[in-house]
């Protein structure tokens, strides 16, 4: 048997045990209890309903929740990264040499943009990233949230809504809401110290049998709880990360003898992060509570290389030439506090929710060939700056009309302020130097060019929004449940979304719900005003490009038009089975998606004349620009089954079988208003395919916890179905191939304080597809960054908890 049957065979062995262990349960398991009574593996939720004491079993569209320990069990301490091991329908992909995305990177649910999900704290809209997505990778043309900044440890639960949910909770729920859950403790703490190192064999396509250490990985985390008054508490959270860089590139054939010249793999990454979470009782039923947090976070990663003889290079300063790094500096802030109380009959929640989001561009080991001899070699290279103000009201009421239990009416406002700023760089980092006048050189520093002063943009909108949100129980089988939602927005006009749900349980063990529901997601402003020129790569060579809005006058001539909303419809039919301490939810689902903004082509200086004469005053060689246009049908299965095995004699376990079976088609492409001839291409081949097939279309995963007295193991089987790395034809595509990774931990505890783990990710050192040869002029791309599960290898670790 080969390694990769092996794979293979042991997580289809993984999830077949746990399918039997529901099976036999399901022969053998006593009377299934009512509904009202929550079991221990049926977690109330609060994400997808406002009727107090919702199990997630119970719930009209499916929930996931990934608890604390859930993300702790793992090597990795990033939270996206742990959220995508434990959440088929979620992916978090490691993109490399895509200049900032490489340290903010996104994460994206059924295969939809990384935009397009809803990411609340504790129920309440989290601000974006200041970053945009410009270049190649998944999600291009977003601006996501970075779940990265808040850590594992700050965190109760993670409760992730897998359907449309615009009308409940506002834009950018069309492919669903991931609700982050903060700790509240008035006692007790616990810490936790994470070491761990790639030990990992690279086979790329010119070079096999590599064997490789680094991406050494440093971790502590702990979090005390302290009591407010009799009743209040206060829970402190703190996180250290220090990560080295990894490097997975393939030789450069351009050297003799041929070597690695590039680095491809994560950035260095030095972060510290803390929160607070509060709550305290007032009296006559009111309390107040809050959060804050803060992370600052350095992060630096590697463009292109310039060999010596590059027309770029200055040899008096880089006789061997030199490898551009882009660092940045991430400042995140979040400040929330709010009352919830009792006003009449009514549940009230008021709250006021700040975000802020900078980010700090500097070019290092670089040069400004127009400078010469006399070129700085260290840039500041300008600032992204994001912020949000959201004031929240919320009531709810329960009615007694008759039916079979009460009937939960909410009602709500959200008012929201975003801005959005650039700011430049200094001169060197974007400014034609002395010898500018060679138009065989390049301006700006080599790898990232800085914002101009032409860039520069402080804009803002408002927002306020209003909705109804009732749900009814029917009868003891069947509720329904109904929303609407109205949304003014100051920049693009209004958007009014609804939805409707239902459910019918048969017999306590067996229920089916579904949904329809409308959706959209107003364009964010840094779609709207982002504006830079950078340095990208197209077919091996750096062309000079420049990102407009759509209102300027050069995306306007080029095909551009204003933006408007992304609309939605969302249909899911699923079913709940429920058997003693087995579980199985199927759920299928389709969302229709028009008028998706992407980023459109890369239009290039030598497409005609026309084109060469708009870009060349500008000293660019192509632009891009975003635009509405695009729409997708997007069609799939969830299905996630969880079964428990408590033993006297061989003890504890808790397997989990868990799949997403995801088709993406893109249906319509934007058509261009330009008035050139001939008109620009807006949408081609490669965007079409990152969309349709950038994404796996099947992720299975199994996972067995199994716990006796003070050992404790996980065994861990992630099955990915193959992910296209598109070029401009078929014949330079290339893709990740079938995958198995697999993950194994052990655990003992000495004592009840202390717990000592030792654990390995991608256990059996698999890789996607190597990138060919012939695909790869510089070396530089040794694998897929699309790859879902990274490019790295293996990863071994070793944790020490502590508890109080």
């Amino acid at each position: 048997m080969t390694r990769t049957s092996f794979r293979i065979a042991l997580s289809a062995a993984v999830s077949a045990s746990a399918l039997l262990a529901g099976a036999a349960s399901a022969q053998t398991a006593p009377q299934p209890t009512p509904r009202d009574d929550v079991s221990v593996i049926d977690e109330v939720v609060v994400t997808g309903t406002r009727t107090p004491n919702r199990s997630r079993l119970d719930t009209l569209s499916p929930v996931d929740v990934v608890t604390s320990d859930d993300l702790q069990n793992r090597g990795t301490t990033e939270l996206a990264a742990a959220l995508a091991q434990a959440v088929p329908s979620l992916t978090f992909q490691r993109p490399s040499v895509v200049d900032g995305t490489d340290s903010i990177r996104p994460a994206t649910l059924r295969g939809l943009s990384p935009d397009q999900t809803l990411v609340l704290v504790n129920g309440t809209r989290r601000h974006a990233s200041a970053l945009v997505n410009v270049n190649g990778s998944v999600g291009r043309g977003s601006a996501a949230v970075d779940l990265n900044a808040i850590p594992t440890g700050a965190l109760d639960r993670i409760e992730v809504l897998r359907d449309g949910a615009s009308a409940q909770y506002g834009s950018d729920a069309i492919a669903g809401v991931v609700n982050l859950r903060l700790r509240e403790a008035s006692s007790g703490g616990g810490a936790s110290f994470t070491a761990g190192r790639y030990y990992t064999t690279v086979d790329t396509a010119r070079a096999e049998g590599r064997d490789v250490e680094d991406g050494t990985t440093l971790t502590a985390s702990g979090w005390q709880g302290f009591g407010l008054g009799a009743d209040g508490f206060l829970t402190l959270s703190a996180e250290y990360l220090q990560r080295d860089p990894t490097n997975r590139s393939d030789l450069d054939p351009r050297v003799t003898p041929n070597a690695v010249t590039a680095r491809f793999g994560d950035p260095e990454v030095e972060q510290w992060t803390v929160f607070a979470n509060a709550g305290l009782p007032l009296g006559n039923g009111w309390e107040a509570y809050g959060w804050t947090g803060y992370q600052d976070r350095d992060s630096e990663s590697a463009a292109f290389p310039r060999l010596a003889n590059n027309t770029n290079n200055v040899v008096a300063i880089y006789p061997n030439g030199f490898l551009p790094k882009i660092a940045v500096n991430s400042q995140d802030l979040s400040l929330a506090g709010g009352l919830r109380g009792e006003v009449g009959e009514w549940q009230a929640d008021l709250n006021l929710v700040y975000g802020r989001n900078a980010l700090d561009f500097r070019t290092e080991e670089s040069l400004n060939s127009t400078y010469g001899a006399a070129s700085p070699t260290s840039f500041d290279s300008g600032s992204l700056i994001y912020d949000q103000l959201v004031l929240g009201a919320d009531l709810t009421r329960q009615y007694e009309i008759g039916l079979h239990a009460p009937l939960n009416v909410a009602v709500g406002l959200e008012a929201r302020r975003e801005t959005y700023e650039i700011q430049a760089g200094q001169p060197e980092s974007y400014n034609r130097g002395p010898l500018g006048g060679s138009t065989a050189l390049a301006g700006g520093a080599q790898g990232f060019v800085g914002f101009q002063p032409s860039n520069e943009v402080d804009e803002d909108r408002t927002a306020v929004g209003v909705y109804l949100d009732v749900e009814a129980p029917v009868t003891q089988q069947f509720t329904v449940a109904g929303a609407v939602r109205f949304e003014d927005y100051s920049d693009f006009g209004t958007a009014t979304t609804g939805k409707i749900s239902a459910r019918y349980d048969f017999t306590p063990a067996f229920a089916l719900r579904g949904s329809i529901s409308t959706g959209f997601r107003a364009p964010s402003l840094q779609q709207s005003y982002f504006t830079s020129t950078a340095s990208v790569i197209q077919n091996g060579a750096v062309v000079e490009t420049g990102t407009f809005p759509a209102t300027s006058p050069v995306a306007a001539v080029l095909g551009a038009e204003p933006l408007d909303a992304e609309t939605s419809t969302n249909y899911t039919l699923g079913a709940v089975i429920r058997l003693g301490d087995f579980d199985l939810t199927i759920d299928a689902y389709q969302i229709d998606i028009e008028d998706q903004i992407v980023l459109s082509e890369n239009i290039n200086r030598s497409f005609s004349p026309q084109v060469a004469s708009l870009l060349d005053p500008l000293g660019i060689q192509a632009a891009r620009f975003f635009l509405n246009g695009v729409d997708t049908t997007t069609k799939g299965v969830d299905v996630v089954g969880r079964y428990r095995l408590d033993t006297q004699a061989f003890g504890d376990f808790n397997f989990t079988v868990a799949a997403n079976f995801n088709d993406v088609e893109v249906t319509r492409v934007p058509t261009s208003s330009s008035v050139l001839n001939p008109v620009p291409p807006l949408f081609a081949r490669s965007r079409i395919e990152t969309i349709q097939q950038g994404t796996p279309d099947t992720k299975v995963s199994g996972n067995a916890d199994w716990s006796l007295g003070r050992w404790g193991l996980t065994a861990r089987a992630t099955y990915y179905g193959d992910v296209v790395q598109p070029g401009s034809t078929a014949a330079t595509d290339y893709s990740t191939g079938e995958k198995t990774v697999v993950d194994f931990e052990g655990r003992f505890q000495p004592n009840e304080r202390i717990t000592l783990a030792l654990g390995v990710d991608n256990a059996f050192d698999e890789y996607p597809d190597a990138v060919p040869a012939a695909l790869n002029a510089n070396g530089v791309l040794g694998f897929p960054f699309y790859s879902p599960f990274g490019f790295n290898g293996r990863f071994v670790y070793a944790r020490v908890g502590l508890n109080w």
